[in-house]
């Protein structure tokens, strides 16, 4: 065989012994197609590591609207990300997060907390953000740490709100609430399905600890629920748009319960 393509061949070999190291870079990892079915492949795949799951989840095709491909991948509750090629439309397409169960009353809990370190991308429409679950998943309680829209509530992605301003910004209930390291504007709204309440740091962070406990008996002192049950608690990247497929990744996500 000739000098050259003895070169060729070993940097053919390289190149897909590169591939392979890649692809088996993280423990776990799925992958879902562009789709506009409820019933495609791994929209809804995921992975167990100890008290935590990790969760593609793609559900806009279950709601009429047309996904792109996204893989996630993990390794520990630690180690985790996703790449995702959502197209610029409007409507959220995917929530890839990781979870993990509480199922405590808020009265039972002397401390709830959740920590995180992320990466996020310059580009599309997204919110970096913890969502948590109580009594039966009637209220939602979102914390967005870091987003592509404005604390205010404009830009490219809004959180949910009952009151909307002539220039279509949402308004918040309660604005720069001090709370759990940081001041917050709170929004209050319905998605049809359930309460939510969005609480939109008002100086973005990708490294942060959360006191959820603390979220948690706010919300209970306006009023707006009682003892309720926390169920799950998720953090993860809830995706509008991100053309060409953008990376995020979280790191050192851990939850703690006492």
């Amino acid at each position: 065989m000739p000098r050259i393509s003895i070169l060729a061949s070993y940097a053919a070999t390289a190149i897909l012994m590169l591939g392979v190291t890649s692809a088996q870079a993280a423990t776990w990892s799925a992958s879902s197609p562009e789709t506009s079915s409820c019933f495609s492949t791994n929209l809804f795949a995921s992975w167990i590591y100890g008290s935590y799951t990790v969760n593609n989840d793609v559900w806009s095709p279950c709601s009429n609207v047309t996904a792109g491909v996204q893989t996630i991948w993990a390794n520990t509750n630690l180690d985790w990300g996703v790449t995702s090629d959502q197209p610029n439309t409007s409507g959220i397409k995917s929530y890839p997060h990781i979870g993990y169960l509480i199922n405590k009353t808020i009265s039972s809990l002397n401390t709830l907390t959740a920590a995180v370190s992320a990466t996020t991308p310059s580009g599309g429409a997204w919110e970096s953000t913890f969502d948590i679950w109580a009594s039966n998943n009637s209220h939602e309680i979102m914390v967005w740490l870091n987003y592509t829209g404005t604390s205010e509530g404009c830009g490219n992605v809004k959180p949910i709100s009952y009151n909307w301003t002539s220039a279509g910004c949402a308004v918040p209930l309660h604005s720069n609430v001090s709370l759990t390291g940081g001041t917050w504007n709170v929004y209050v709204g319905s998605n049809g399905r359930n309460t939510v309440y969005s609480f939109l740091r008002t100086t973005k962070t990708n490294d942060t600890t959360i006191d959820v406990l603390a979220i948690m008996k706010y919300l209970k002192s306006l009023n707006y629920f009682d003892d309720v049950m926390i169920g799950e608690l998720q953090y993860g990247f809830e995706i509008t748009s991100s053309p060409g497929g953008l990376s995020f990744a979280s790191k050192n996500f851990t939850v703690t319960v006492e």
